[in-house]
Formats: structure tokens, C-alpha cells, sequence
């Protein structure tokens, strides 16, 4: 009997690439407002526009949207134009539609796990964008739930094992947040892989626990199913 009996995977920048789309519409943003302010100081009042925005706006390209457009108000003292409004509306349309381009590994990974375990994706973010992106990356024919919440909390993923009748220690998370999708799930009791993305927004940044009996850590993905086989034993 195998020691999982859910295998769960965090979708934006563990199964693709994400964080460089935000990326390069930071890069258009911190370029439009170049002539009224440095561009730390642009990139600094953008983050704190978005940690005050995430109680109303959530997370996602919408939500990130509307916070560019709140700080170009913001740092222009209300001048900045129509057309500039524009670009920044462009600039998140792009987002959008941008392919879905898969991380390495990835479908190598999940082809290999799903003839022996249930996998599901658990995401946060707007419903139609990530419901969009698990559509066209090709990949949902693997899973067997997924799941888009609001948030990743210790109390999200308590529900989420509830209600698919999980316990903790049957339960593994892989991700490339600390914050949403590794310390949450090692304060349940149940076990994480981290596998770091290069590009991680700062939000998502977390210290790694130390000698935790359920905390793993990969280089990449396809490092994943010689581990499950050593746990396994």
C-alpha cells in the first residue's frame, strides 16, 4: 500500500513558468513611470500597493492589474493619461493570453506518478485565469481534483483534507512557495516537496525548516519520483 494517498501540486511556477510574466509587465510599468520616480521606488510602492490590495482584490493578473494602475495614480499625483492607462491594461491582456509554457520535466514527471498515485493541483488566484491555464498546459488529464482557493492558509488545506477524506501523514504537497505551499502543510503534519522556481515573487519568500521529518527539498521535478520511491522504501 502505497504511503501517499494524495499527491498535490501547486500549479503557477512549479508545474509552469508564471512569475516572468509578471516579470515583464513590472519591467513596462517601472519604464512608463520612469520620469517621475527611480525605479526601486516604483517597484517598492507597487508591493505595498498589492499587500494592501490582497484583502479586496485577491491574488492574480486582474488583481495585479488594478494594483499598476492604483500606483501609477498614486506616483503621478493623478496625471498620468488615458493611453498610459492603456499600456498598463495591454500590458495585463498579454498576461492573459500568454501560452502556458510547461517547466522541465513536467509531463515526464506526472506520467510516471499518475499510474501509482491521485494527484491533484491546489492554486491560488483568480477562477477563470487558473482554470484557463490548466486547460491549455495539457496536464489535466493527470490530475484527479483540482482545486482553486482564495488562499493557501493551514486552514485551506485543513478543508481541502477534509473534505477529500485525507489524513495529514497520507498527504504530500509539491511547490515552489515556502509561504503557501511548504510551511502550511509541514504545521498540519503532512509532508512537502520544495523545488524553488529562479524567478519567486517576495511575497511568496520563506525561511526553510530545519530538520523537519516531512520536508523535502529538489532541485527540479524530475528528481521527484526517485524520492517517492526511497520514501516508499
Amino acid at each position: 500500500m502505497s504511503r501517499f494517498a494524495m499527491i498535490a501540486f501547486d500549479a503557477d511556477d512549479t508545474l509552469w513558468h508564471n512569475e516572468r510574466l509578471y516579470v515583464a509587465a513590472q519591467a513596462t510599468f517601472r519604464d512608463l513611470l520612469a520620469h517621475y520616480h527611480s525605479p526601486e521606488w516604483i517597484d517598492e510602492r507597487l508591493f505595498q500597493t498589492e499587500m494592501r490590495n490582497l484583502q479586496h482584490f485577491g491574488y492574480g493578473i486582474k488583481a495585479f492589474a488594478l494594483s499598476m494602475i492604483e500606483t501609477a495614480v498614486e506616483l503621478t499625483e493623478g496625471r498620468i493619461g488615458g493611453n498610459d492607462i492603456q499600456t498598463l491594461i495591454d500590458a495585463a491582456r498579454t498576461m492573459l493570453t500568454a501560452d502556458v509554457e510547461l517547466l522541465d520535466g513536467v509531463p515526464e514527471t506526472l506520467d510516471v506518478l499518475a499510474g501509482s498515485y491521485e494527484l491533484m493541483v491546489i492554486t491560488k488566484g483568480d477562477l477563470r485565469d487558473q482554470e484557463v491555464k490548466i486547460e491549455r498546459s495539457g496536464l489535466a488529464r493527470y490530475f484527479r481534483h483540482v482545486e482553486i482557493v482564495s488562499d493557501k492558509h493551514r486552514a485551506n488545506y485543513e478543508t481541502l483534507l477534509r473534505r477529500h477524506a485525507i489524513a495529514p501523514e497520507q498527504f504530500l504537497m509539491v511547490g515552489n512557495s515556502l509561504r503557501s505551499d511548504i510551511l502550511p502543510v509541514l504545521e498540519l503534519g503532512a509532508h512537502a516537496v520544495y523545488i524553488p522556481h529562479h524567478l519567486t515573487w517576495a511575497h511568496e519568500a520563506g525561511t526553510a525548516p530545519e530538520a523537519h521529518p516531512g520536508y523535502y527539498e529538489l532541485a527540479h521535478m524530475g528528481e521527484l519520483p526517485a524520492l517517492l520511491a526511497r520514501l516508499e522504501g
